[in-house]
């Protein structure tokens, strides 16, 4: 850690720009809490980059006192790929939405996080396309009616945590707007990770689809209706913290501790280092309306990281060939006439 960075603070990572997202949107409590966490990483300003595509969630990198790209639609993965890449020492960060990042962008996603690329991926996930104005995306519910939808979707939801997870992400995270704890704490733990770190927000648009996860975020039933993953702890929730999830066969299931011989033993205990993927794609793929809804980091697995293997690459053979000449290489070999 240097010494200037030392002295930085949240103010020192804001900009002097006017914040247009609407009044009360979830974006305003996403951005506050990256601006907090940005000082305790230590990373002077200079070295951080925040490249975003199109949509509200996009408008980030103007709000942010670091470098940064507002790029192309849905590319945004493979333009902070090529930044990282050509830059190694600068933290990279990709914030990108539902509809940008699954729909439009949907492969270069895939990819950059199959690739293992050291990029910190934010999604800000409302379920719906706000900046257009109110269109169903990627991840609205089966039935939801929209301007484009006005009979309700047909289209099946992607899960953005289990993609990522198909795709081998090495670091998963879930959080939501309206907890500033467990944002913080992901957001830290994504900057912490060598590798691709995908962490998926859950942010309410109170314009265009108000209160989309309010059975859920709700502070009144939060704790029976979301789980908190701790690495090494068993995985209770509820407001008595007597409720688990523990395996029967090769599913998960919720039990009473204390009823029917349930104890604490029985419940799963999380492992966010397990090499094997298959409890977290379980975790992912439990139903909002029967089980909790799991937030926290899923997994988080060491793997070498796309960027160090090409630049180590690129340094053996500048080593065994010598820097080598662009020009001399674009007109070597067979070429040819066009008449």
């Amino acid at each position: 850690m240097t010494e200037a960075a030392t002295k930085l603070t949240k103010a020192d990572f804001q900009s002097d720009q006017d914040i247009r997202w609407c009044p009360g949107c979830g974006d305003y409590s996403i951005l506050a809490q990256v601006q907090n966490v940005m000082p305790e990483l230590g990373v002077p300003k200079e070295k951080v980059v925040f490249v975003s595509g199109i949509g509200c969630s996009s408008r980030f990198p103007y709000y942010m006192n670091t470098y940064g790209l507002h790029s192309i639609h849905g590319r945004a993965p493979a333009v902070a790929t090529g930044v990282k890449c050509m830059s190694p020492d600068l933290s990279v960060w990709v914030v990108t939405g539902d509809g940008d990042g699954l729909s439009i962008g949907g492969n270069h996603f895939i990819h950059a996080i199959r690739r293992n690329v050291d990029l910190n991926v934010l999604m800000f996930n409302n379920r719906i396309y706000g900046l257009t104005k109110g269109q169903y995306s990627p991840t609205s519910e089966l039935g939801k009616k929209t301007k484009s939808t006005p009979m309700g979707s047909v289209d099946y939801p992607l899960h953005p945590i289990s993609l990522a997870l198909g795709a081998e992400a090495t670091f998963v995270a879930r959080t939501m707007d309206v907890d500033p704890k467990s944002l913080r704490y992901c957001v830290k733990r994504a900057a912490e990770h060598k590798g691709i770190a995908f962490v998926e927000i859950y942010q309410n648009c109170n314009i265009f689809n108000d209160g989309a996860y309010d059975s859920i975020v709700e502070k009144s039933i939060r704790s029976d209706r979301v789980l908190y993953l701790e690495h090494g702890k068993p995985m209770i929730f509820g407001k008595d913290m007597n409720k688990g999830l523990k395996l029967n066969g090769f599913q998960l299931e919720v039990a009473t501790i204390g009823e029917n011989g349930v104890t604490e033993k029985d419940i799963v205990v999380h492992d966010e280092t397990n090499p094997d993927p298959t409890m977290a794609f379980l975790l992912s793929r439990l139903d909002e309306a029967t089980f909790p809804v799991p937030m926290g980091v899923f997994r988080a697995v060491r793997r070498p990281a796309f960027d160090e293997m090409m630049n180590d690459q690129v340094k053996a053979a500048t080593q065994k060939s010598g820097p080598g000449d662009l020009d001399s290489l674009l007109n070597q070999g067979d070429t040819w006439e066009v008449h």
